[in-house]
């Protein structure tokens, strides 16, 4: 693809992490055959200076029944998204019977919090068993697709919503023109879309290259989202940086001159000026990370330590098939989500273990692929410290802590 999915503009490829599978494509140790691949390469348009994937997957590949990811799993992000409810209510409160719809609401997100507060709410997901569990958990759900079609189900059934919210979702959609479509269409014409997102800012200053996966076909900045919303009808009038993920920011988009544009996306305007430019030394980096990373488990591996993975994430996928690290390197890596137990990882095929297997007995090295969560596992597996294992990191750079 060279040209722009979003204004039709030149786009130039600024990184290619080679051939990978789909990052959440966990198969069973003996049915290996016929795995997908892809290559897996991000390129940015010199007009509206969108980032994006050059050869995408389709989402129904992706985002499907089985899609393995659980917002709950984490209790920082469980906390995030009860803090970041409360802001939603507080943004529609005063307003009779207030409507919030949640994109991408897997089994949850925030709508337990809404529900349990009365507000009245719909969470829209593809993945049947994601929607299941958010059900279970009190909300109401709708399991399809965000597009202008469901847009105009849910305002036949619900009437028009006067929030939608989207956290780690809007950046997965090729066609953002038709999220936007369903905003317009079942949005009241004071309301707002909130969504959340990676922000190219932060991958590029962390050098977070696994943040580089299938399912991220944007990465959006003030800049890009603000001409997005542009060509759609909307208006960017807030941005806000979020220390989740890895780095994200905040998107809050509206009719024009409905809201007042805050400062700060005119201070992200400007920041963007200088960071963004950052991506001509981005592969370079990128590469001096891979063969790091390489050579320290390499090292290890011939010193007679020993090595394990920990944390089966997607981005996991992007690391160990752009670094060649297979089941020689890392004999297993441990994950607590029970539907990749007894899996084997995507392209390189490691054993994923449950977290019992980290203790029996503890490694020498844990290489912590869930690096964003770094806090809440840490503090989770202080045993691990005490018993003289230590962590291995490569966000920003390779180094043991």
């Amino acid at each position: 693809m060279t040209r722009c999915r979003v204004c039709s503009g030149p786009v130039r490829e600024f990184l290619d992490l080679g051939r990978q599978p789909r990052s959440d494509a966990f198969l069973p140790p003996g049915e290996l055959d016929g795995e997908f691949f892809f290559r897996l390469a991000v390129g940015v348009c010199g007009d509206c200076g969108m980032a994006q994937l050059t050869e995408p997957v389709p989402a129904e590949a992706m985002f499907h029944r089985e899609y393995p990811y659980r917002t709950s799993q984490s209790a920082r992000m469980s906390e995030h998204f009860a803090r970041t409810a409360r802001r939603l209510m507080d943004a529609v409160r005063g307003r009779p019977d207030p409507f919030v719809v949640e994109v991408g609401c897997n089994d949850g997100g925030v709508l337990p919090t809404l529900a349990r507060a009365g507000v009245r709410h719909l969470g829209v997901d593809p993945s049947g068993r994601a929607t299941g569990e958010a059900a279970g958990r009190g909300a109401r759900v709708l399991t399809a697709f965000f597009d202008k079609a469901s847009a105009a189900e849910i305002r036949g059934a619900e009437g028009p919503a006067d929030l939608i919210f989207s956290a780690n979702t809007v950046s997965h959609v090729p066609d953002l023109a038709s999220v936007f479509a369903g905003a317009d269409l079942l949005l009241t014409p004071g309301g707002r879309m909130v969504f959340e997102d990676p922000y190219l800012a932060d991958v590029l200053a962390r050098t977070a290259f696994d943040q580089v996966i299938d399912e991220h076909v944007y990465f959006f900045t003030a800049t890009s989202v603000r001409e997005a919303a542009r060509r759609s009808g909307f208006e960017l009038v807030d941005v806000e940086p979020l220390d989740v993920h890895g780095g994200q920011l905040r998107f809050t988009v509206a009719r024009p001159g409905r809201h007042p544009v805050s400062g700060a996306v005119t201070a992200a305007l400007r920041r963007e000026e200088r960071a963004v430019p950052a991506l001509d030394g981005f592969a370079a980096r990128v590469e001096r990370v891979r063969d790091e990373l390489v050579a320290l488990l390499r090292k290890l591996r011939d010193d007679g330590r020993s090595v394990v993975g920990y944390g089966a994430t997607a981005k996991s996928a992007t690391v160990t098939n752009y670094c060649g690290i297979g089941p020689d390197l890392l004999p297993f890596v441990c994950d607590s989500t029970p539907a990749k137990q007894g899996l084997v990882t995507p392209g390189t095929h490691i054993p994923v273990r449950p977290p019992a297997a980290f203790a029996d007995p503890y490694p020498d090295f844990a290489l912590l692929f869930a690096w964003n969560h770094a806090e809440e596992i840490t503090a989770k597996e202080r045993a691990f410290g005490a018993a003289g294992g230590r962590w291995i990191r490569y966000v920003p750079d390779v180094h043991i802590v």
